[in-house]
């Protein structure tokens, strides 16, 4: 049972939510535009505004790069309108999680945003990390990253109750998993390749509507503690593992504490105690409608936050008829 933190209590939960409204809706006007750092920056910041005007004192420990990848919202920035005297939150964030998508129209691109007390986030370096997630409902080692793709799909099938080449996996369609793709296949499993946003691919583990059991593959470490922090509002597991593809990789790791380079990290690992998960759709998908300019200014929105110590799941629909409210 997750206990509910009184920290969390002073940030409220729609504060989340008119975060991730003003990255998503700054992101839109650049949809299929082709420019995908201009997309980024203006989530970055919609964002860091609306974050410096909560009554907190927080830290980005997950973010878009370190400090001298400005004007990114970087990994220890302070943000909040009460440093030193509001309460510490550490913050985990992706502006635009899918800025390829974004450029270039397609779905599941997302503002994202996940807040725990701190210490209840994993401090990683922006580096790339190896995933394998499901959904809620099995039992715990149901899958182990130290194993085989295939060892994970038999027993994933084995506690479903069905034949392994009845699950699908979601996977980023990225050369680097050729290999992992192919053995996947010879198992007879169907395989939903995503061009980005394994946010979200992570997160559909958790609905049968998506009909994906299993997400596999190496994606970015930020976005693998952003799912995490899903994950632990509304149940499922997951593993990670960072990856290091030279020198200075692994010397950013151990600058952020990271002594065990090789270790597996589980769910409680990466979000532990009472957190909270807001999204917005910044182009239609699987998990959320995208923004929607009408006629006369108006502007909708959907998202979704989750709390993990009461366990709910909050969508919210919004109109914003004169900018941001």
């Amino acid at each position: 049972m997750v206990t509910a933190s009184s920290v969390l209590d002073r940030v409220l939960v729609l504060e989340m939510v008119r975060v991730t409204e003003a990255a998503a809706i700054a992101a839109s006007s650049l949809i299929g535009r082709g420019d995908e750092k201009a997309a980024d920056a203006a989530a970055v910041e919609a964002m860091r505004a609306a974050l410096n005007e909560l009554p907190m004192d927080g830290t980005v420990v997950i973010g878009e790069g370190e400090r001298d990848e400005a004007p990114m919202l970087f990994i220890g920035e302070k943000v909040g309108s009460a440093q030193g005297s509001g309460p510490g939150i550490d913050i985990a964030l992706d502006p635009l999680e899918g800025t390829t998508i974004t450029a270039k129209a397609g779905p599941n691109a997302l503002a994202v945003l996940a807040i725990a007390e701190q210490g209840g986030l994993l401090n990683a370096p922006d580096v790339y990390m190896d995933k394998i997630a499901i959904g809620p409902g099995y039992p715990q080692g149901t899958i182990d990253l130290s194993k085989s793709p295939t060892d994970n799909v038999r027993s994933l099938a084995a506690a479903k109750n069905v034949l392994p080449h009845e699950i699908i996996a979601c996977v980023l369609d990225r050369p680097r998993h050729a290999s992992l793709i192919a053995e996947l296949r010879a198992l007879g499993c169907g395989i939903m390749l995503i061009p980005d946003g394994d946010v979200a691919g992570v997160i559909a583990t958790t609905d049968p509507d998506t009909t994906v059991d299993i997400y596999m593959g190496s994606g970015g470490a930020p976005e693998g503690v952003l799912a995490a922090a899903a994950l632990r509002c509304v149940g499922g597991q997951i593993q990670g593992r960072l990856l290091f593809r030279n020198d200075d990789e692994r010397a950013r790791a151990r600058r952020w504490g990271i002594e065990d380079l090789d270790r597996i990290y589980a769910l409680e690992d990466m979000a532990r105690g009472d957190c909270i998960f807001a999204a917005t759709g910044v182009t239609d998908g699987s998990l959320l409608k995208g923004v929607k300019r009408r006629r006369g200014g108006c502007i909708e929105t959907e998202s979704i936050v989750m709390r993990a110590s009461s366990g709910t799941v909050r969508r919210v629909s919004a109109e914003h008829r004169k900018g941001l409210a």
